[in-house]
């Protein structure tokens, strides 16, 4: 017999004949057996053509399983898939709605390219059917069409009429063109598709309280998408939404939560009706706690959630945490943090009679996180840390030896928590020391007798006792009793000579793990050069263990409150860290209170035209007006060749301004050295003394120290060291900035100090004020041997991710070989920034001048330029400086300058020149204006104008 891959040929012959049999039960029968052969993993694609022709028949159940068939076979095929879009189409048009529903859903279940053009035109009259099951339908499938392809959805106008249908008359319809809409905008973060205003958040909640459980889930995820206008509309939802927290399906209860949670943010905590509100949400996430144990399970992840932004909410509902014997582990750990995070001192002593007799249960891990969770409670309330002591001892009198080792480690904390208080109990400890065999135990243990070694008559026979399996001891151990016979050492040092050179001998000569053999050096060498600095340094006063160490972080827990009831909130992850691809990966965050009189992080950031206000670009991204702060203040001393930044001072910042050290680095005018910047690399011509002066800020961008004859253009600041070669293990760079033909350039000087070849060069920069980036590769075209040089010109660009440095101007570079990756940080001067078409237009530059007040107008002097105002215009040119006006006052010549920096900031400047006489004055006033451009409106900062 002859078989195909699963179904043998004879059994698709008899299924053929039945198919096209003349009876019709004949052939409904024989779909089934065809479906149900499909359902088991049979391929019975070759009957394609046959099912397919039973399409067309009243029988709806028959229909039903034709288009089954089809939608699991079409992708595979496309081209008999095709066959069947005029029964589609008709069937669209059938009087029954269920037939016009079930066509239109499984054409948008075939994901087939070929199909999807004939599908539009029976879809949009389904969008508009009369029948609101017929319309719900079609809502979903827009999504399942956008999926296949969004150009042709966009194109073809099926997202207007979606947004049309939340204004529907039935609330199923309603809830799928919302859920719908989400799908689709999950997929385009950046679109906003879902134009949520007071109107359409009305048309929601009406529809909120007839739709299907699963119709509510997707209304209340949208309803969680929008922001408020004021306290007075967060309050109206949250009374619309309250009702939500009583329904029987727990996703339901979770996003109604997330809602709420949400939108109580705006809400003054004054308000009565926040107090309402707060008792409101306890009963319902306790009724959570009553269902099996997987939802348990994913409402106390929740929950956990929740406590850490308000635990005010549970705070009187310890008892429904407490553990129960028939919980999984899963369940009990969870519900054991969450009691953490509710102990207080009003509840602290009957939490304390549940974790005691968590510890005599036989779950190893349970006990242990109970023993762990006792010291925590002790941390977290302070007036139960006596308390919680004499518990911890209780629990070592079992002489448990997992107990005990758990006790011991929590105690430590406890010591660290609160010194010079509980001590007393370290003979009890060191009664157990033999019992110790889990790394951590004997760690918390040797810490607490290194610590404590003056209260301990026989440390030094405690410590030795560890030495002598030194090697045989965990890394956590072994670093734990390095350090701790060097403090014995230091408090008892006549005693305990022998030992410490013993351990040190151990942790240098005889160890291969690099951690403990650079502590070990570290100590050897700060015992023998000065005692006293290894004192200060060793035994110094620790700082004091935060009461909770395992919170989340307050940003990520607002973007967790914001994904409740969903994966995120159970991993307690963002979307982005698990979910692939574009989709899922949009922050969000709580809305500001406005309310209560509170100051909002971005003041500034109005309501959106839709009523949804925009998200706060987080607060590490300057805007321009952060940015113009900055400028003003900026000290752009000459960069460092090695060590730290040099300190600044209030005065330095005070008189600094955008240009450097004032307009006169600009004209290269000489300062008497400054105290605190590091010498810069050496320069064409040295300086006859020490005490002859430099240029500083942006470099002399006129070089009037080279006379007369001097070259025009943008000036480009000599190279300086930026990674030493001893730090980069024989990589020395040097390098420094040059603007040419409007493109910022990084000149780079590579050399190969080492003994090998370097090869695989790359190059990264980190966010940076200004968006400089790489605009292309590092170009080392050949290996660079050993003592060769090479100098690569690397083009950047200002379009890289923008964060606010310290200061402005620097940048912080990665640069890779086949070595190893290498780091350093350099200033650019922001000369570099100025770009080619800064020159404002004359009226706009005098009528803006005129605008800005007095008030903001400050004066510098900048001395010995023997420049004229031509010269002085012409050479500031070649730097992007343009000299927008110039008139004569009482024989001094007033140049009015604009500066134009590559993010569209506007600087404008006045220059005072009197003829003979060589100081210049320069006039700053600062303001803001708008200039509408060709290309667009945008918001300019004018500063020295």
């Amino acid at each position: 017999m002859v078989c195909s891959v699963s179904i043998c040929a004879g059994e698709i012959f008899e299924l053929k004949a039945e198919l096209n049999s003349d009876k019709k039960e004949k052939k409904k029968e024989a779909v089934k057996k065809v479906i149900a052969s499909m359902t088991v993993g049979k391929d019975v694609s070759a009957l394609f053509p046959d099912v397919v022709n039973c399409m067309q028949t009243d029988n709806l159940e028959l229909k039903k399983l034709v288009y089954l068939y089809l939608m699991n076979y079409a992708k595979s095929q496309p081209d008999m898939a095709i066959m069947a879009v005029n029964t589609f189409v008709k069937d669209c048009e059938d009087a029954n709605p269920l037939i016009r529903a079930l066509a239109v859903r499984t054409m948008g279940c075939i994901r087939v390219d070929k199909i999807t053009e004939y599908l539009c035109e029976p879809l949009r009259k389904c969008l508009k059917d009369e029948d609101p099951y017929v319309r719900k339908t079609a809502a979903v499938c827009v999504a399942k069409l956008h999926d296949i392809n969004a150009q042709l959805v966009e194109d073809q106008g099926f997202l207007d009429t979606l947004k049309d249908l939340i204004s529907d008359s039935n609330p199923m319809v309603v809830a799928n063109a919302v859920a719908a809409l989400s799908e689709i905008a999950e997929s385009h973060p950046n679109s906003n598709l879902l134009d949520l205003n007071p109107q359409s958040i009305n048309k929601l909640l009406t529809a909120l309280n007839e739709c299907t459980e699963w119709g509510q889930i997707f209304i209340l995820d949208c309803l969680a998408n929008y922001t408020p206008r004021d306290d007075r509309e967060s309050q109206s939802i949250c009374e619309r939404v309250t009702p939500r927290l009583s329904h029987a399906n727990s996703a339901v209860v979770l996003s109604a939560v997330k809602v709420l949670m949400k939108f109580m943010e705006m809400l003054p905590k004054d308000l009565d009706y926040y107090g309402t509100l707060l008792k409101k949400l306890a009963p319902p996430l306790v009724t959570l706690l009553s269902a099996e144990p997987e939802l348990q399970y994913v409402a106390l992840r929740n929950i956990n959630l929740i406590v850490q932004k308000r635990p005010e909410i549970l705070k009187h509902e310890m008892k429904v945490f407490f553990v129960k014997y028939n919980d999984p582990i899963y369940v009990k750990l969870e519900k054991l943090d969450i009691m953490i995070r509710l102990a207080s001192q009003a509840n602290i002593a009957q939490v304390l009679a549940e974790l005691k007799e968590y510890a005599t249960e036989v779950d190893v891990d349970f006990v242990r996180k109970a023993v762990r969770a006792i010291g925590r409670c002790a941390i977290k309330v302070e007036q139960s840390a006596e308390r919680c002591v004499s518990t911890l001892l209780d629990l070592i009198q079992t002489k448990v030896n997992y107990v005990v080792q758990e006790a011991i480690v929590v105690i430590k904390d406890i010591f660290r928590k609160y010194p010079n208080k509980y001590e007393s109990v370290i003979a009890t400890l060191c009664e157990n020391l033999d019992s110790l065999d889990e790394p951590e135990a004997r760690a918390a243990m040797i810490w607490i007798v290194g610590e404590y070694a003056e209260r301990i008559d026989n440390a030094d026979e405690l410590l030795e006792s560890f030495l002598e399996g030194f090697h045989d001891e965990s890394t956590q151990v072994q670093l734990q009793l390095l350090t701790a016979i060097v403090k014995l050492f230091l408090k008892k040092p006549t005693e305990t000579q022998e030992l410490v050179q013993q351990v040190l001998s151990l942790a240098t000569q005889d160890s291969d793990n690099p951690d403990l053999r650079d502590r070990g050096y570290i100590y050897w060498r700060l015992l023998s050069t000065d005692p006293v600095a290894a004192k200060e340094v060793v035994l110094a006063e620790k700082p004091l263990i935060s009461e909770e160490t395992d919170l989340i972080e307050p940003t990520l827990l607002e973007e967790l409150i914001c994904h409740i009831g969903t994966l995120a909130s159970v991993y307690h992850k963002p979307p982005s860290a698990f979910v692939e691809g574009s989709r899922g990966v949009m922050h969000k965050r709580l809305p500001a209170r406005t309310g209560s009189g509170e100051s909002t992080e971005s003041p500034d950031v109005g309501t959106a035209a839709g009523g949804s206000a925009p998200e706060a670009a987080p607060s590490i991204i300057p805007s321009q007006g952060d940015l113009l702060g900055d400028l003003l203040n900026l000290d752009m001393a000459p960069p460092t060749t090695s060590g730290p930044p040099p300190p600044t001072t209030g005065m330095q910042m005070g008189g600094m301004d955008l240009l450097g050290g004032g307009l006169d680095s600009l004209v290269g005018i000489s300062h008497s050295v400054d105290p605190y910047a590091a010498t810069p690399a050496a320069p064409a011509v040295m300086p006859a003394s020490l005490n002859a002066p430099v240029g500083g800020g942006l470099g002399d961008l006129f070089d009037l120290g080279g006379g007369v004859g001097m070259p025009m253009g943008a000036y480009i600041p000599p190279k300086i060291v930026w990674l030493p070669a001893m730090k980069a293990k024989g990589l020395e760079i040097s390098g420094t900035f040059a603007r040419r033909a409007g493109v910022i350039q990084m000149e780079l000087i590579l050399t190969n100090k080492a003994m090998s070849v370097m090869t695989d060069f790359a190059i990264q920069f980190n966010r940076n004020s200004f968006g400089l980036a790489p605009a292309g590769p590092l170009q080392v075209l050949t290996p660079l041997g050993p003592n060769q040089t090479i100098e690569v010109s690397l083009p950047l660009s200002t379009v890289g991710p923008v964060m606010k440095m310290d200061p402005l101007n620097n940048l912080q570079v990665a640069v890779k070989n086949n070595i190893d990756v290498f780091y350093f940080s350099c200033q650019y001067p922001i000369s570099m920034l100025f770009v080619e078409d800064g020159k404002m237009e004359r009226q706009l530059f005098l009528a803006t001048w005129k605008d800005i007040p007095n008030d903001n107008e400050s004066q510098f002097q900048i001395k010995d330029c023997h420049l004229n105002s031509d010269a002085a215009s012409s050479k500031l040119q070649g730097s992007n400086i343009f000299t927008i006006a110039k008139r004569t006052v009482e024989g001094q010549d007033m140049l009015y300058m604009s500066i134009k920096l590559s993010n569209g900031i506007w600087v404008l400047a006045e220059l005072k020149v009197q003829a003979g006489n060589p100081n210049y004055t320069k006039c700053r006033k600062e303001g803001w204006i708008r200039i509408t451009s060709v290309t667009a409106e945008r918001s300019v900062g004018m500063e020295w104008g």
